[in-house]
């Protein structure tokens, strides 16, 4: 038993289960965890790089993963194989670090079987058990943990696709409505959506992201154009065309978003503007996406929107 065992044994979380089926054999898959240039190219959730890692897959072999934010904060995992049994199964003992102060934040037995599938792939199958301490922060990453999982799996599926010689087909749709109210008049949020100087104010990545190209054409069938990189050196690039403008009503248009030179969705988005008041107007937003070839976004988008939308409203207050 490890001293973080020893903190809070009564409140430990229920382990994290997920299954992925791989167009792929046995052996294949399991290769994707046996060296750290397969590692580096998966082993972390969407907006995240892996700038170094470290993997002799062997029996008290190291496994030492850093994970670099899109804020360029590295958060390294540290542990060591406890079982490999080449192609069926693997146990890895693992401490995630504290990024702030280098000691451990909680602990996670991570067991990964492999089985023959019926569709004639390969079903992974991961039990991810949890000892934590008592830092609020390892709470709140262990229950973002399902997610960040279901986002490495999809790097996980496209290395697989890439040691095959091939990629990975499937879309993954996704819908969400969100609505804000402004202290603000009709004008002046309509002048925040179409204004290029406007909207530059709040249309912008999070902390750690920088914009490199910003086009705006606000019209029908114009385009609009933003293409930012984050300190990791990932970039992102959202190309919109504009099909439907009522000022100071209603805007409908369709965008890509792509991560480097990854197309990883297309979507459409309704933005209506409702007046509510003297001083205050609601913002309805809809919209409904296809996430491309093993993207699913697990929510991200969703979240990602409403933070603009707050940015939004701060910067109708300036």
């Amino acid at each position: 038993m490890t001293k973080i065992d020893e903190l809070r044994p009564e409140v430990q979380p229920a382990p994290v289960r997920l299954s992925r089926v791989f167009a792929a054999p046995r052996e294949t898959v399991f290769k994707a965890w046996s060296s750290a240039d397969h590692i580096k190219r998966w082993f972390c959730p969407v907006g995240y790089s892996v700038p170094e890692a470290k993997v002799e897959m062997c029996v008290g072999g190291a496994f030492e993963v850093c994970m670099r934010s899109p804020e360029g904060v590295d958060h390294w995992t540290r542990g060591t194989f406890t079982e490999v049994m080449a192609p069926g199964r693997l146990a890895i003992d693992l401490h995630v670090v504290d990024p702030c102060g280098g000691g451990p934040l909680f602990s996670a037995l991570t067991e990964v079987n492999f089985s023959d599938d019926a569709s004639g792939g390969t079903l992974m199958e991961v039990v991810q058990t949890y000892s934590l301490g008592g830092a609020a922060q390892a709470d709140e990453m262990v229950k973002g943990a399902p997610e960040g999982w279901c986002q490495t799996l999809d790097r996980l599926e496209a290395e697989v696709a890439r040691m095959q010689g091939g990629v990975v087909r499937s879309v993954v749709h996704g819908a969400f409505h969100i609505e804000r109210a402004y202290d603000a008049t009709a004008e002046e949020v309509y002048k925040a959506l179409s204004e290029e100087a406007a909207k530059s104010r709040w249309f912008i990545g999070p902390s750690g992201w920088g914009p490199i190209e910003r086009v705006m054409d606000f019209r029908v069938g114009g385009r609009e154009r933003l293409k930012g990189r984050f300190e990791s050196g990932v970039t992102t690039t959202f190309d919109a065309v504009y099909h439907d403008i009522i000022p100071r009503e209603r805007i409908v248009y369709t965008y890509e978003m792509r991560l480097d030179d990854r197309k990883i969705s297309v979507s459409l988005a309704t933005l209506q503007i409702k007046p509510a008041g003297e001083r205050l107007t609601k913002l309805l937003v809809d919209e409904q996406g296809a996430f491309l070839d093993g993207y699913d976004d697990a929510g991200a988008r969703e979240r990602g929107t409403g933070d603009l939308l707050d940015k939004l409203g701060a910067s109708l207050r300036a």
